[in-house]
């Protein structure tokens, strides 16, 4: 007989091989799981980050667009001939202008629209039916009145002295010394930004929070700040106290009070105000399923390959079922995953697409600009060296030497001329506009009728004695630019006149300085005058509609206006300087 002893030890000794196997083989799928679950966490985080640095560039560009559309409404506003008449007559009801404002406001989406007068009294308001209405308001004490009033434009985010709503104001200095001032709120914004998902939120340079998308943030600081940088803060923007920081940051988490730890937020650089837009989101719920995910797939597939050896010499049949259902599993994963990351790469595609586009529409924006300025800027200069060589050539002919050598050092300084203006010109290409300083406005004048000396011949053409010292805050060659531009309108508007005139007046006061060029022609046509100043509007056949908002915009730069003024007969414009004393 076979002793049990016999049958009973091969069976504990493969009992026991069991065991071994069992506890090594997971012992192996956990160090494996653990492992890939901590390069998929890493990998997560990577994408996690790219991700969130992408959607808060987006946010900050969507941000600037939506300011800089209603940066345009100042400046509009500063010419308009209601709003200067009414800061003209200095009236505290000006009900006409109230009810344009009101329309203007709904029809942008601004919050509020006014107009400052002269002594820092609103005029005019579009909430002028409201019981919080701003007009009669004294606004004298804002620094963006202030500062219009005393560099052309301002900005400035405040809370509302009479509707305590947070808002940000932008103003503009009219042609009459008023200030046109349209105050920008942000709770749409804030709103979709909630909705997007993640915390959103801008801070200025004191890293004060200024809009969230949880308005509970507002004006809370982000970092310690010193007693005075307090005070002033809160001066400025209005609120009588800054509120501590909402959250804690441990390096690159921010904790919430009572809420798990979210990623510390992503900051995109200051733009030209300071502003830098912050974006937080949760790590875990984004990042514990990929690696839970990873990690399970990690363990399936060891526990399989195992499972797969040890039943290739137990359980032929249970091995190819099990094998079949684990590969299943694998695929649907691998395919999820394939997804997952097609869409990532698909999203990421697109969002460099968009940058790239916004960068192309900027590129184009200032290439057209300065290729209209050339060609009409050098255009003049190239015509007065063809007379002036005209000329030295009949002179020449006639063997007046000292006359030719007259014409030619007149071509020497037009050359260098027209390299002025390219100068300049790549100067703006390279984000610069010029030296704007102090210069004699005798100069500036002397210029423009170098360039246009032949073409004045033709006119009856007068210029007041100009005080050598009346010094004026300008670049030369853009002041010369404005000057030649209008002398050269009105040139061409009195062709086939019998008796054309031409006259530059000049009105000197304590503070600015006001150059007029008159003329006795047709006038401007009044189905252009309210657009005069908009690109490519132009009376003149071969006219580019150009020439007066490159001056426009020049004068602007400079702190000074360019204006149309009324006239019986002819055409009167006004270009408006500072003046140094």
């Amino acid at each position: 007989m076979v002793s049990c002893r016999h049958i009973l030890s091969p069976m504990r000794s493969i009992k026991g091989t069991t065991l071994v196997w069992a506890l090594a083989a997971l012992l192996l799928s956990g160090a494996i799981a653990l492992l890939v679950g901590g390069i998929a966490e890493r990998r997560a985080r990577a994408d996690l980050v790219a991700g969130m640095t992408a959607d808060a560039r987006l946010r900050q560009v969507l941000l600037a667009s939506e300011i800089a559309r209603f940066r345009l409404l100042p400046l509009a506003l500063s010419d308009d001939r209601d709003v200067v008449g009414a800061i003209r007559s200095g009236s505290a009801v000006a009900r006409d202008l109230d009810i344009k404002l009101a329309a203007l406001a709904q029809t942008t989406g601004a919050s509020v629209i006014y107009v400052i007068g002269r002594d820092g009294r609103a005029i005019a308001a579009s909430n002028w039916q409201d019981a919080q209405s701003f007009v009669g308001m004294d606004y004298s004490f804002r620094r963006y009145y202030r500062e219009a009033m005393g560099k052309g434009s301002a900005t400035q985010f405040a809370l509302g002295t009479v509707s305590h709503r947070p808002g940000l104001y932008l103003s503009r200095r009219t042609a009459d010394g008023g200030v046109v001032v349209v105050k920008l709120e942000f709770d749409r914004i804030e709103r979709e930004w909630c909705a997007a998902g993640g915390i959103t939120f801008v801070t200025d340079r004191s890293g004060v929070i200024l809009i969230s998308s949880r308005p509970e943030w507002r004006f809370a600081i982000t970092r310690p700040i010193g007693a005075v940088q307090a005070a002033a803060v809160r001066a400025d923007t209005g609120v009588d106290a800054l509120k501590r920081p909402p959250f804690a940051l441990d390096g690159e988490t921010m904790r919430l009070p009572g809420q798990r730890p979210v990623l510390h937020d992503v900051v995109t650089d200051a733009d030209e105000g300071g502003w830098r837009v912050h974006l937080a989101m949760a790590i875990q719920p984004t990042i514990s399923g990929v690696v839970r995910g990873s990690a399970l797939a990690a363990a399936l597939v060891t526990l399989a390959s195992i499972a797969l050896a040890w039943g290739v010499r137990e359980r032929s049949r249970r091995r190819a079922l099990r094998t079949s259902e684990l590969e299943a599993a694998v695929a649907d994963r691998t395919r999820e995953l394939r997804t997952e990351i097609e869409e990532r790469i698909a999203a990421e595609t697109r969002a460099a697409e968009l940058r790239e586009g916004l960068r192309q529409a900027n590129r184009l924006a200032a290439l057209g600009q300065i290729t209209a300025s050339v060609a009409h800027e050098t255009a003049q200069p190239v015509a007065a060296i063809r007379n002036y060589v005209a000329t030295a050539r009949q002179l020449l002919a006639r063997g007046e030497a000292r006359a030719v050598d007259d014409n030619l050092g007149a071509i020497a300084r037009l050359t260098d001329r027209i390299g002025l203006v390219t100068a300049e010109l790549r100067g703006f290409a390279r984000k610069g506009s010029g030296t704007i300083g102090p210069i004699p406005l005798t100069e500036v004048v002397d210029g423009a009728r170098l360039i246009l000396k032949e073409r004045l011949s033709e006119v009856d053409f007068t210029v007041p004695d100009i005080p050598p010292d009346l010094i004026v805050v300008a670049g030369r060659v853009r002041l010369e630019q404005v000057l030649v531009n209008l002398l050269q309108n009105a040139i061409e508007a009195l062709t086939g006149r019998p008796d054309p005139r031409i006259a530059i007046e000049l009105d000197v006061q304590d503070q600015m300085v006001s150059l007029i060029v008159a003329d006795n022609g047709p006038g401007i046509d009044p189905g252009v005058t309210e657009r005069m100043f908009t690109p490519f509007v132009t009376s003149r056949p071969n006219g580019l509609g150009l020439g007066l908002v490159i001056a426009q915009d020049i004068m602007t730069d400079l702190g000074g206006t360019l204006r149309l003024l009324p006239a019986t007969s002819g055409a009167r414009f006004e270009a408006t300087l500072r003046r140094v004393r």
